[in-house]
Order: structure tokens, then C-alpha cells, then sequence
């Protein structure tokens, strides 16, 4: 299933797309749990991330965090989950490899410690 998401990908997403998921990996240990319209990034306990989007040149990136972390340079958007006072989507587009940077890995280790 995952290769369906991949599938006719333009070289330079699925280059993201990779990046992305090796760093991840440097952090601890994830599965990739594609879904019927977006790739779930789990721990052994829970979905930590989502990738919604591999766009033209692009991966787009969502993290589900219990409060808004307005202050930061690498979210797009910051969304409350309609319905759930508890769940604050964080919106990540990724277009080149340097948009991994410290931050944006402070992140990811967050919502892995998090889901943990």
C-alpha cells in the first residue's frame, strides 16, 4: 500500500519523502502506516505524524500536538481539530532537505517523546 502512495512520484519528493522518514529513524524506532489517503508515522503506542501530501515538489507534513506551538519559524499552519479540545494540527511543508533543520527535528523528537 505504501508503494501506491509513492507510485509515479517525481524523484525529488520521493528524495524528501525518504529524508524525511531517515531522520525520523535517527530519532527512534517508526513504522510507516499508510491509510487510505495519508502515511501514518507511529511509535509502538500511537501516530505520531502524517504525511498528507507529496506534492509535485514537495512532501507536506502534519503533527498532532495536545497544545499550539505558535512560536516557531517552520509551521505553515496551526489548525484546532474541530471537536477536539485537545488536538492541534501543526502543518509542515517540506521543498528541500535543509528544511529538516534543527527546529523542525526539536519537533519530531517532541511528538516522539510524546507518543512514546
Amino acid at each position: 500500500m505504501l508503494d501506491d502512495f509513492l507510485k509515479g512520484k517525481p524523484e525529488h519528493t520521493l528524495a524528501l519523502f525518504d529524508h524525511f522518514v531517515k531522520e525520523y529513524r535517527r530519532i527512534g524506532k517508526i513504522t510507516l502506516r499508510p491509510a487510505k489517503t495519508m502515511i501514518g508515522i507511529a511509535t509502538s503506542r500511537k501516530r505520531i505524524a502524517y504525511i498528507t501530501q507529496l506534492g509535485k515538489n514537495f512532501i507536506h507534513v502534519v503533527f498532532p500536538f495536545e497544545q499550539p506551538f505558535h512560536d516557531n519559524l517552520c509551521f505553515q499552519k496551526i489548525a484546532k481539530v474541530p471537536g477536539d479540545d485537545k488536538q492541534f494540527n501543526h502543518h509542515l511543508r517540506i521543498l528541500a532537505r535543509e528544511d529538516i533543520n534543527e527546529e523542525v527535528k526539536r519537533f519530531m523528537k517532541l511528538a516522539y517523546t510524546l507518543g512514546s
